[in-house]
This record gives C-alpha cells, structure tokens and sequence, in this order.
C-alpha cells in the first residue's frame, strides 16, 4: 500500500476513530518528469482540484483518515475505471478490453486528451507501455489503499462512511460536463441516483449544507464515478458519496491561490462531517 506518489493522513495519536473516510485524488500539484505534455502549465492547472487537500487538512485531528493523490488528475485519473481507455491518444490498438464511458467521449478517461476548454493536452501519442506504466505506479497503488482503508474501517465499525472529495469550476467549460456554461451551486452531492449511499445519508447532508447557507444539488451535473462506485455497497452498510465544492467560494479560479473565505468554509465542513459522523453512529452503526 505504501507509495510515494500518494499521502496517507491517519488519526491523530489517542483520537477515536470515525467511521468516515475521505480521498482527494485530483487535489495533487507534482507532474511528473515523463508527462511531457504540450499546453502552458497554467492552463494544464485548471484541470485540478487544487487546495481540496488542504481544505480537508483537519481530519486526522477529528479522528478521520484523509487519502490523496500527489499527482495531477490530466496525468492520470484516479476517478475512472482502468479500462476507460480513449484509444485516440495512442500510437497502437489497446491490447485489453476498453470499457470507454462518457467521460473519455469527452476526451477526459483514464488518461486525458483534451482539457475543459477544449485544448489538446499533447501533440504526440503515447504508447501503450506509457499508460501501463501510469496504471500500474500511479492508479494501481491508490485504489489499493483506498480499498483497504475502508475495508479496516469497516471491520472497526461495521459500517463506512467514504467521501470523495473534488472541486468543480464556478461555471462548466466546454467540455466539463454534459452541461457547458452551466452555472454550478455551491455544493453537489453525487451518490449514482442512490446506488452508492442510503439516500437518508444523502439527504442529512443536503440539509446540513442548506441549513449553513450553500446551495445544493444532488446528482446534477455530477453523479459520481469510479471511486464511488468501486467500492460501495449500501445494503453492507458500505456507502460513498461525492462531493464537489464550487472553486469561488476558497479559490482563485485564475491564480490557483487560496482566498482568506477558505477557512469559514474549512469550518463549516468540519462542522458538517462531526454531524455525520453522529449521524451515522445515531442511526447505521449496528
């Protein structure tokens, strides 16, 4: 389980442990030597969710395991399947079954072809050695810690509480979502339409953003993907959710720099996930 390209943040010494676990797995800000990509850094930047880690930076000190990645997401990303291969990038026919989903049609699978704007992010194509390469020292490695810290926070509880952490930009690009120039709300919970988290646990936690002041959605324009669904199952006690803060309300969306309003946000987070964890202890912890 141990990489250097990903940060395991456990409990703070003699604090109970929770039953929640969180992952940020495109907050990472280290390219790798072998990207070789053909975009300005600075618009290459806009495809991370930058300062998610550091948003979240509080939780060992609650008792809550905090998992990210230290690469960016436009190298690798985490939050597809190893199939969600967009066989365009490459230079020879993917030897293993492709299991493309809308987001690689998008240009955005396992490995990105073209940022939200439409740019291409190379002017080469890569080899398939390239791209296992990345699987197996990059994707393979965080799945599998990610995996086990909720398998060993469920057998301490019997129950998980996963929250996968992302950002989202203030309004979609071109090639964002399904849903270009929508203007996002502050908060989006993504639970696959119930299939990942008891709607209940959806509902909680919709409520708690709306009583502190943010606007939220459910499931629109983000549902969630492979992190949620990968290792989710409600009817175990098992659930995972998505969630997507709005860039503008901690973030730069030009510079990348933090804003002085990240800390009341850090704070009414913080506020939320102590509720949820009650929540879940009140009402799904055997």
């Amino acid at each position: 389980m141990t990489s250097p390209f990903i940060q395991i943040r456990t409990a703070a010494p003699n604090t109970p442990i929770r039953a929640l676990v969180l992952d940020s797995p495109h907050s990472g800000t280290h390219y790798p030597s072998d990207f070789d990509y053909a975009v300005a850094l600075q618009d290459l930047r806009q495809a991370e969710d930058t300062h998610v880690d550091t948003l979240f930076s509080f939780a060992p000190s609650l008792g809550v395991t905090l998992l990210d990645a230290l690469f960016p997401r436009s190298y690798i990303d985490l939050n597809r399947s190893s199939g969600d291969i967009d066989e365009a990038l490459l230079s020879t026919h993917w030897p293993e079954p492709i299991q493309a989903s809308d987001k690689a049609r998008l240009g955005k699978g396992l490995v990105w072809r073209m940022l939200d704007d439409g740019q291409i992010i190379y002017n080469r194509m890569l080899s398939v050695d390239e791209v296992r390469y990345r699987i197996h020292t990059y994707w393979v490695p965080y799945h599998q810690a990610l995996k086990q810290l909720l398998n060993d926070t469920y057998q301490q509880h019997q129950c998980v509480m996963h929250i996968n952490c992302h950002s989202m930009p203030s309004i979609a690009d071109v090639y964002s979502t399904e849903h270009p120039g929508l203007e996002h709300p502050d908060i989006v919970l993504g639970d696959r339409d119930g299939s990942t988290a008891d709607p209940r646990i959806t509902d909680f936690l919709r409520n708690a953003f709306s009583e502190l002041g943010y606007t939220c959605w459910v499931n629109h324009p983000y549902k969630g993907v492979e992190l949620v669904k990968a290792y989710s199952d409600p009817a175990q006690n098992k659930h995972s959710i998505q969630l997507e803060i709005n860039r503008r309300l901690y973030l730069n969306e030009a510079t990348r720099e933090l804003l002085p309003e990240y800390r009341g946000l850090q704070t009414h987070l913080q506020q939320i996930l102590l509720a949820l964890d009650q929540y879940i202890h009140d009402y799904f912890i055997p």
